[in-house]
């Protein structure tokens, strides 16, 4: 019987990819009415369903089960954060293999996740979900600042705020009670700041086994807490690189993790690593792209393999195993702190002919509006570069996208005068 995979979300290019690796492969698409937009040759799919965003989740189970009973699903899928709850609850009720709704809940939910990795002895920050100002007040009353104010559910740094004075509570409360991304909020969410260097751990999982790919270092703004840069691979010594293979495990072990890419931040201090938060999903910023650069492995291709039912772990391992030139690759995204609305971006040629710079795209389109740095949607343009090292790549990235001169119309002022 020919493969018949229903793909839950837009799915990106991975619909195609699927297709692509095994002929006469069929996929369905089903997504929020609102992103049906985001599917990439729908007409290449068996057909593609739209449910709205907020229908109860038997409405998405009902409307998967109906083409399941004309065309029967042989595997199930999901490549992004947006429809994950979705995706485990009809594989469950069909009964496709699939992160089941209880991990997946966690992931999403950090305070149930934080609540599971303290029950687990894996990782003990002090967080808790506050209803109100007086309750945000209270945690830093006994914790102490700096902390993190952030939405229980959202992804790209959206409501995120390090806190560190009693005057910013108010705002960071009021930021991380809004809707992001299309993510509904589902309340606040206060930690303790987690003093350290940032880090991303790219790793994959196969019948329960782990393997970390790479570990990527990550640069943030210090107030939204927003990525700016990566580099793959971090420049770490072997020791503490095998302490953060062995943490993630437990941290994936802990939240029922069996298969599939996850991308697991993660702060390193003199605690050793501790948990910002974790991902059923390969990470964003173009993070697999660089993780290809470094390591040859590609974790895209390797998704949509096991989607498929394909064993990828012992491929992974052996690419991980091969003699290569040590290369690092790095990203570094350019971001405007002035309001306006983009005129014209100059000087990109430019970036793109510096030594070692890869790739510049500009993400910003002429006419879009400019707000200051408040997630990874707000940033404007980024550059790509490999080297020899992680801090040359990073460099020659970094000064690739600083180089970038953004010009702005910007309202003259206006207003009653005495």
């Amino acid at each position: 019987m020919s493969e018949h995979v229903l793909i839950v979300g837009p799915g990106r290019d991975f619909p195609a990819r699927i297709r692509g690796l095994r002929p006469g492969t069929s996929t369905t698409v089903i997504c929020q009415l609102d992103y049906i937009g985001k599917v990439r040759a729908p007409g290449e799919n068996a057909r593609v369903v739209g449910v709205r965003g907020d229908a109860p989740e038997q409405e998405w189970i009902d409307m998967a089960a109906a083409v399941h009973a004309r065309h029967p699903f042989t595997r199930i899928g999901t490549f992004g954060e947006r429809d994950q709850d979705h995706y485990a609850v009809i594989a469950e009720a069909l009964g496709l293999t699939a992160h089941s709704p209880a991990t997946v809940s966690l992931v999403h939910d950090k305070e149930a996740m934080r609540i599971r990795l303290r029950e687990a002895g894996v990782d003990a920050t002090a967080s808790a979900r506050v209803a109100d100002l007086a309750e945000l007040r209270a945690f830093v009353t006994e914790h102490g600042l700096p902390c993190v104010v952030k939405p229980v559910s959202s992804s790209g740094s959206a409501g995120v705020t390090k806190v560190t004075d009693d005057s910013q509570l108010a705002e960071a409360f009021e930021r991380a009670g809004g809707s992001y991304l299309g993510l509904t909020n589902t309340g606040v969410l206060v930690e303790e700041f987690l003093d350290g260097t940032q880090y991303s751990v790219e790793a994959f999982s196969e019948a329960g086994e782990h393997q970390v790919v790479t570990v990527t270092r990550k640069y943030s703004d210090p107030g939204t807490l927003v990525e700016l840069g990566h580099v793959s691979p971090a420049p770490l010594p072997d020791d503490v690189r095998a302490e953060v293979d062995t943490y993630v495990a437990a941290v994936l072990d802990a939240l029922g993790i069996a298969f599939g890419p996850t991308h697991t931040e993660v702060v390193l201090g003199e605690r050793g690593p501790r948990l910002i938060e974790t991902h059923v999903r390969m990470g964003g910023d173009l993070i697999p792209a660089l993780t290809l650069d470094a390591t040859g492995v590609d974790v895209d291709d390797c998704t949509a393999r096991q989607t498929l039912g394909e064993k990828v772990l012992p491929g992974i391992r052996a690419t991980l195993a091969e003699e290569r030139p040590a290369r690092c690759s790095a990203i570094w995204f350019a971001a405007l702190d002035a309001t306006g609305v983009l005129d014209e971006v100059v000087g990109v040629d430019e970036a793109r002919a510096r030594p070692g710079v890869t790739e510049v795209t500009v993400a910003a389109r002429p006419g879009a509006r400019t707000d200051g740095l408040r997630n990874s949607e707000s940033r404007v343009a980024y550059a790509r570069a490999l080297a020899d090292t992680a801090d040359e790549a990073v460099t020659a990235a970094r000064e690739a996208a600083e180089s970038l001169e953004f010009r702005l119309r910007v309202p003259g002022r206006r207003g009653e005068t005495v």
